[in-house]
């Protein structure tokens, strides 16, 4: 198994040389990836609006930034977004940002994407919450025709493009692999139809990954080619599960267990949780990381 982690955005509080210095314990304990999560703002409660599963007040640093930030600081560890809220932002301009951060990390890139869940954070940002999935799926094609074509030209509805060219393309042919989350049907085809692989959720099961593959069986696309990866325990928000389950390292080497019987080559860790478990101070979060770390790969190894 592949492990990756959610980088905890609450480490800015403790300054720059914090974020630098858990980067780079991540990367120095031997974890394959390091991923961010995104959401650009909040919505506060107000009348009609449907509570999230997060705190509004909550710090997020900003995905794209963050990851630029810590490939200057690192050499060898993946570099994702987990997940970008695509169709929240303008494609041609993430293209063109996550090139260059492929660019200057020499291939570290891999692209976690997802079409999100909060309107009220599509309407601060000028997009149409509605029309989402449509415009998700034009703007995977227009990624990947950034990162190909030496002409750029795209028909669709919400991004048309005529004759344009991006330079540098990234160092990977094809350029960053593209891998969705969601736990929709659609999520689940489109997984299997355009991305290189699935992210998935605790409750991640089997039949999901069936489903994927089916549909990239049904696209002509070879299933054994796509990545898996699982959350090993729900996401820090308005539940407590996460927290004790971090404090068990057994408990985290089973579920990983569990996850590599069940399919999925990745498993990732939630810094965010470790914090909430009792892990205060970025040293703290990199002892509990190691620790973890090794009692994991003692039970399912190394891919």
């Amino acid at each position: 198994m592949k492990l990756a982690v959610e980088f905890p955005s609450i480490i800015y509080r403790e300054g720059p040389a914090a974020v630098v210095e858990l980067a780079r314990a991540v990367e120095r304990i031997g974890f394959d990836q390091l991923d961010v999560f995104d959401h650009v703002v909040m919505g506060l409660p107000v009348e009609g609006r449907a509570n999230g599963p997060y705190p509004p007040a909550m710090p997020i640093m900003e995905a794209l930034m963050t990851l630029g930030y810590v490939a200057a600081v690192t050499e060898r560890i993946g570099l994702g977004t987990e997940v970008l809220v695509l169709p929240q932002r303008q494609p041609v301009l993430v293209a063109k940002q996550v090139s260059t951060l492929d660019t200057l990390s020499g291939g570290r890139v891999r692209l976690g994407v997802g079409v999100g869940w909060q309107e009220s954070e599509f309407d601060a940002l000028g997009m149409d919450f509605h029309t989402r999935g449509t415009a998700m799926d034009e703007a995977i094609a227009l990624l990947k025709s950034c990162w190909t074509d030496p002409s750029i030209d795209a028909s669709g509805e919400h991004y048309p493009v005529e004759a344009m060219a991006m330079e540098p393309k990234p160092p990977n042919e094809g350029g960053p692999p593209i891998w969705i989350g969601g736990v929709a049907p659609v999520a689940l085809k489109r997984a299997g139809t355009v991305a290189a692989g699935w992210l998935g959720v605790a409750n991640a099961t089997t039949e999901s990954i069936a489903t994927v593959k089916r549909h990239a069986e049904e696209a002509g696309r070879n299933p054994d080619t796509l990545g898996f990866q699982k959350q090993l325990a729900p996401i820090p928000g308005g539940n407590d599960e996460a927290r004790p389950f971090y404090q068990d390292p057994d408990a985290v080497a089973a579920a990983a267990g569990a996850a590599v019987e069940a399919g999925f080559g990745w498993g990732a860790l939630n810094i965010t949780a470790v914090y909430q478990s009792g892990a205060r101070s970025g040293e703290q979060m990199a002892e509990v990381l190691e620790t973890l770390h090794e009692r994991v790969r003692s039970e399912v190894g190394y891919d």
